[in-house]
């Protein structure tokens, strides 16, 4: 059951606001007259100039520098990279599980009610995959946080225009439009999707705060369709 929660004047957090879904969350959260103030922590400058954004720069995987600027309504996690971009495991462990686990704490030290973090499709402590086995355990210590509303979005392949190119998700993605027609039913969580509908799902969900915690692609989609 979904219940219509009205707030008005809130305050978001988006960390990962320059990748490819989090520039879109932001776009959004500009257009959208419920929020007065964004708050942007990131390791690099945005440019943005609107009166709505604070920027806060730093080392993401030093989250603890943040404390007393984390603070608003709503968080909304974007961080994430690639073994390609991050081939070094302890890196990438630090940045995908080390950076969202250590916002969730801080959301929960600082009483922010919301967390809504991207999390990929497959994610299982139990897998043999390394970057699924750590997207599972991120998720796990997200939820041991015990934030009141906390949403884990699993998408299927992303699609974009990104800054980079990146083969074997552009390989997929061709496959994934092409196998569209034949992903329905229980395998609709496959389709690939994009990144603006991600986001779009993002805020309506924190607005609708809807009774699950892990929100698979399809699902994902049927948020962004909602608008």
């Amino acid at each position: 059951m979904v219940s219509i929660i009205v707030m008005s004047q809130k305050t978001a957090i988006i960390l990962g606001g320059t990748g490819l879904t989090g520039s879109l969350l932001l776009k959004r959260l500009l257009a959208d007259n419920s929020y007065s103030g964004i708050k942007l922590f990131s390791r690099m400058a945005s440019g943005n100039n609107s009166p709505k954004v604070e920027e806060f720069v730093g080392d993401m995987l030093q989250m603890g520098q943040f404390r007393e600027d984390f603070t608003g309504d709503e968080v909304f996690c974007c961080i994430g990279t690639t073994s390609a971009k991050t081939k070094e495991r302890t890196i990438y462990r630090a940045i995908d599980y080390g950076s969202p686990v250590a916002a969730a704490r801080l959301a929960k030290a600082n009483n922010i009610p919301t967390f809504v973090v991207m999390s990929s499709l497959g994610a299982s402590v139990k897998s043999r995959v390394f970057y699924s086995r750590t997207k599972g355990e991120m998720e796990e210590a997200v939820l041991d946080q015990a934030i009141p509303h906390t949403y884990i979005l699993r998408p299927s392949l992303i699609l974009g225009d990104r800054n980079e190119k990146r083969f074997g998700e552009s390989a997929g993605a061709v496959f994934l439009r092409l196998a569209r027609i034949f992903l329905y039913g229980s395998m609709k969580k496959y389709r690939a999707i994009h990144a603006d509908s991600i986001a779009a799902a993002m805020i309506r969900i924190s607005k609708t705060l809807p009774d699950l915690q892990i929100v698979n692609s399809d699902v994902i989609q049927e948020f962004a369709d909602r608008q």
